[in-house]
Formats: C-alpha cells, sequence, structure tokens
C-alpha cells in the first residue's frame, strides 16, 4: 500500500506563530487551549511548564497569560489588563482582522453577521468586538437570517476555518434581500489550501486518514471534504487510534492533517501505518 501527504496540510502560520511565542514563555499559562490538540498541550506543559487556565477568575494578579490563538473576548481581555496581568498576545492576525472589522463597521451604523459557530471560541472573541451587540448576529446557516431583526447595512464577516461554498450561501441570501451588504473574505488562505488538497487527493485514495483534535474545526471540516470523495476516512488525534482494519486490501492511503497538527504527530502516524502495511 502507498502511503501519501496531501500536497498542503499541518500547521498554518498562526499556530506556528503561538507555539513559537508560547516557547519564548516558560512558566506561564494559556487561558484556554493555546490550540486545539492535546497532544501539542501536553508537550508544551511538559517541555516549558505552560500551564491551561480555563476560567478566567482563576488568573491571579501576578500571572504572565498567553492569549489564545483563537484570541478571547474583548470583556475578559479588558480584565486582564485592569488585573495588570503579564499579557502575552499569541491571538492569529487572521483571527483579529475579523475582530477589527465587526468593531469598526458596527460603529458605523451597520448591522453584523458572522458566518461560524457560536460555541467556537474564535466567534465568541469576534462577535464581542460589536459596539451594538443588539445588532450582532451568529449564524450557520443561511434559513437563520430570516428571522434576524436587520438593518438595511450589513456586514459580514467569517469564522476563518469555514468552507468558502457554505459562506457563499449567506452572501447571496443577503444580497437578495438587503440594500447594502459588506462582504468580508475572513476565510484564511491555509483552510482554502487544506481543504483543496485533501478533496483532491480523497478522490484517488482507498482510505484517508485525517489527523486532528476532536475539538479542531478545521480538522473536522477536513474530515468532512474527504468523506465526500472517500467513504473510507476517519478523523484520530494520534497514531493509537489507528485500526489495522483500515488499511486491509487497499492500495492508496492519503493522509491529511489540520491546522493544530503538529509535523511530529504527523510523522507518528505515518510510522505507524507503514507498521501496520509491514
Amino acid at each position: 500500500m502507498k502511503i501519501e501527504l496531501a500536497s498542503s496540510y499541518g500547521f498554518c502560520y498562526g499556530v506556528k506563530r503561538a507555539i513559537q511565542i508560547a516557547e519564548k514563555h516558560k512558566n506561564s499559562f494559556t487561558y484556554g487551549p493555546l490550540i486545539h490538540n492535546k497532544d501539542e498541550i501536553k508537550r508544551l506543559k511538559d517541555g516549558f511548564n505552560i500551564g491551561l487556565v480555563e476560567k478566567i477568575e482563576e488568573i491571579k494578579n501576578d500571572n504572565a497569560v498567553v492569549i489564545r490563538t483563537h484570541g478571547i473576548p474583548k470583556n475578559e481581555l479588558a480584565v486582564l489588563k485592569k488585573q495588570e496581568n503579564k499579557i502575552i498576545d499569541a491571538t492569529c492576525p487572521y483571527v483579529t482582522t475579523p475582530q477589527n472589522i465587526v468593531a469598526k463597521m458596527s460603529s458605523e451604523g451597520y448591522s453584523v453577521v458572522i458566518f461560524g459557530d457560536k460555541a467556537h471560541p474564535e466567534i465568541k472573541g469576534v462577535v464581542s468586538y460589536a459596539n451594538d451587540h443588539n445588532h450582532a448576529f451568529v449564524v450557520l446557516d443561511p434559513v437563520e437570517l430570516d428571522s434576524l431583526p436587520l438593518k438595511n447595512k450589513v456586514a459580514l464577516v467569517s469564522q476563518t476555518t469555514k468552507k468558502p461554498a457554505d459562506f457563499l450561501k449567506v452572501v447571496n441570501k443577503l444580497i437578495l434581500t438587503h440594500k447594502e451588504v459588506r462582504v468580508f473574505n475572513t476565510i484564511c488562505n491555509a483552510t482554502f489550501e487544506n481543504q483543496d488538497a485533501a478533496s483532491e487527493l480523497a478522490k484517488r485514495a482507498d482510505v484517508m486518514i485525517v489527523i486532528g483534535g476532536r475539538h479542531s474545526s478545521n480538522s473536522k471540516m477536513l474530515h468532512s471534504i474527504s468523506e465526500q470523495e472517500c467513504k473510507e476516512s476517519y478523523l484520530i488525534e494520534n497514531e493509537t487510534e489507528l485500526n489495522a482494519s483500515w488499511f486491509k486490501n487497499k492500495k492508496l492511503c492519503g493522509i491529511s492533517a489540520g491546522a493544530s497538527t503538529p509535523d511530529w504527530i504527523i510523522q507518528n502516524v505515518v510510522n505507524k501505518i507503514e507498521e501496520i502495511n509491514n
């Protein structure tokens, strides 16, 4: 069986940057998981003594706090500043962009629509930057727009890891129903490239392995896209989850990985599949 990696996969710029920032600040804490990969979080804990705090109430005044890649809500950032914590901002610049757009458009009197998952930490942060919270809405489906009290002026941004085709559906719905629509494509380029590469490889693969955290939005999306082209597509966090039966009588195994998946985990998976194959 041949093993082939997608032409684009793994760590994106924002994640690489966040890891590098964290490694330079030993003995600090991250507020929420720095990235959506528990194995990499453990590596940072074991090798750099970087702790994890889930609740802002647990952060003491003298703590050095690393802001996670996904960013945090504006009000929580204000709390940390008031406490005079040492703040180390590892927010991905691609996430900072929609935060700034939402703040600007909201202040100019636009209703703001954010295409994304309300429960995702990135979106919790982005929506908090709206000046008028009564006119800031998060949607996952164009149908949800029908019940929203939107103004004639609407500004639209997207979660950075969403599928462009799904974002376009929301764009089209708004254009048909509102006088002025400002569309900001805030989907990360790395997301485009990884999704296209996974789709292309899945078309040729007999089995597809996507490596990524269970809570990683972009990893779940890569798995969904792969599954459309290759029914035998599996999402795993590391090599311990591989099942030898998946590779029986297969000729080509394709591998992709989410933006929060480090190279060392990918290599461990490749090694394990080679071991199974042999």
